[in-house]
């Protein structure tokens, strides 16, 4: 019998909700999660409690993405250059996965919400790719909120790999140079199948885009801001929506 997170249950409408158009809300929206680092040096805390705290950010972040009405949550988790950092981080930020989906994935489940990922996954520890593929068995059948998961993931690393596989298809004539156009190279890239992010959200401050989704970004809205991952809020959240819902995109027309 699973247990039950009534914390997690999709409520009557809050005032957030109601100030928010959810006609006109984004159907993707991608989250750029930084500053758990910073959050904890300026509580006297290691790095890794920063993490921990973010990772309870991110469950609230999901119920509020199920609240708003929104398709598809991109989350940036870890990018092909934070192996760089020293060891017991990278292994701890390792762990989060399966620590995050023991306690939450039941609720996940109950509010009907599909887990995936994109990036190198077979690059992953063991233990990391055991805890999230058990998290997708369990939810390929949702159709609800797809909570997506950056996870080893680097954008230039995917168009190079999606040319490599491109070229691949051509040499065994499974592709022709003809067939190739935006549409096509896109089915190629991690994200085939799922739309381009409607906004994009980054933490902490910082105004890059750190090697996320460079190709599907092409005309995303962008919305940042100083609070750092683990102060993000609902409120937050709300603000940056409706900052969107105020904006026009004309994709490069009038």
């Amino acid at each position: 019998m699973s247990m039950k997170f009534p914390f997690f249950k999709r409520k009557k409408p809050t005032q957030l909700q109601n100030d928010c158009d959810l006609l006109n809300v984004p159907e993707h929206v991608a989250i750029i999660m930084d500053g758990n680092g910073r959050w904890a040096k300026q509580k006297g805390l290691p790095r890794v409690a920063g993490h921990k705290e973010g990772m309870d950010v991110v469950s609230n972040t999901v119920k509020a993405a199920v609240n708003f009405d929104i398709k598809i949550l991109t989350l940036f988790a870890f990018s092909t250059e934070n192996w760089k950092r020293p060891k017991p981080e990278v292994e701890f930020i390792m762990r989060l996965p399966k620590d995050f989906l023991h306690t939450y994935l039941p609720g996940l489940i109950e509010n009907n919400v599909r887990i995936d990922t994109i990036g190198d996954f077979n690059g992953l520890p063991d233990y990391t790719k055991e805890a999230i593929q058990y998290a997708k068995d369990q939810t390929k059948d949702n159709d609800g909120l797809l909570l997506n998961f950056a996870l080893n993931y680097g954008s230039r690393y995917e168009i190079m790999r999606a040319i490599k596989l491109i070229m691949s298809d051509a040499d065994l004539s499974k592709i022709s140079v003809d067939e190739i156009d935006e549409s096509t190279f896109s089915e190629y890239l991690y994200t085939n199948g799922i739309s381009d992010p409607d906004l994009l959200i980054r933490t902490s401050g910082e105004m890059r885009l750190s090697n996320f989704l460079l190709w599907q970004l092409a005309y995303t809205e962008f919305w940042f801001t100083d609070v750092l991952w683990p102060d993000f809020s609902e409120e937050i959240f709300k603000q940056a929506l409706l900052d969107y819902q105020q904006r026009k995109r004309r994709y490069g027309g009038i």
